[in-house]
């Protein structure tokens, strides 16, 4: 089935954030482009006029085929990310309730309604439908090495679950991504610390090595190719750590490092508010957060 002409209209009013839908999140061209990747559909806004140019991909998505009597696999996607959780976190300019309410009266009139998962997230079905998941989750085996460092000494401290450490130059400019990253942390009711958060040791690299010993996620900043966030790097790769890379140029990040996805950032205000966004969605999958 196709979704009717109205409908596609408001919903590209709502996927950039235009009036009368503001309580979804703006999107400027660039986060236009991005809504679309994240879904693995190859968009590029051109730089025409936003919701023109979101209401002819919609359209081209629309005149897809669909194996059942539902809008096309793409237009699914799109809806049901419109509505993800993640995007109403850390704004104070969006209402995750509103967007569902405005939504679901457009949808209405196709004969579709949104059901919310207990995770949160949105499914989009044909009135009075339901939704069956058939995932599932196997374990690998994994492989086990033994260590003596020489340069440090092992802590006789245990890892602790809810630890991220961060790893960044120490200087004021970074202090409002250090904030982007703590108030995430504090959201999932994790600890965040820097190595100048600590002094446990009579040298400050023993207190580094502590703190990456004992965290489940190591976030690194790139930004600027300082030689100690990389060396900090080489440690929590070399210790099993999860390792999350953020940036605010991809030239910073070492060609050896260049197969890690790294989320991209910008110093300002909507730049670290989408960099807690992006954040929270690596750390949630990290920490299986169903909530």
């Amino acid at each position: 089935m196709q979704i009717g002409v109205a409908a596609i209209s408001k919903i590209s009013e709502m996927i950039c954030g235009d009036m009368p839908f503001q309580f979804f999140p703006y999107r400027s061209s660039s986060y236009l482009t991005r809504f679309f990747v994240d879904l693995d559909l190859d968009y590029v806004h051109d730089g025409s006029t936003r919701r023109v140019w979101v209401r002819e991909v919609l359209d081209e998505i629309n005149k897809k085929q669909s194996p059942d009597n539902m809008p096309s696999p793409e237009m699914v996607k799109v809806i049901e990310y419109l509505l993800h959780p993640d995007h109403f976190l850390f704004d104070d300019n969006v209402d995750g309730d509103k967007a569902l309410d405005a939504i679901t009266k457009c949808l209405k009139t196709n004969d579709l309604t949104i059901s919310i998962q207990a995770n949160g997230t949105a499914r989009l079905l044909p009135a009075n439908g339901e939704f069956i998941s058939t995932s599932f989750e196997e374990i690998p085996t994994e492989r086990v090495i033994t260590f003596k460092p020489s340069v440090f000494q092992v802590p006789q401290k245990k890892l602790n679950e809810k630890l991220i450490s961060v790893m960044m130059p120490f200087n004021a400019s970074y202090s409002g991504t250090y904030t982007a990253i703590t108030k995430v942390a504090a959201y999932m009711s994790l600890e965040c610390l820097r190595a100048d958060d600590m002094w446990d040791n009579s040298t400050f690299m023993q207190d580094i090595f502590d703190l990456i010993f004992c965290s489940k996620v190591v976030i690194v900043d790139f930004t600027g190719k300082n030689p100690n966030v990389m060396y900090e790097t080489g440690i929590a790769h070399t210790l099993g750590k999860t390792v999350i890379p953020i940036t605010q140029s991809l030239d910073d990040i070492p060609s050896d490092l260049g197969h890690h996805r790294a989320l991209k950032y910008y110093p300002n205000e909507e730049g670290l508010r989408n960099l807690s966004n992006e954040l929270y969605k690596r750390l949630k999958v990290i920490y299986n957060q169903t909530t």
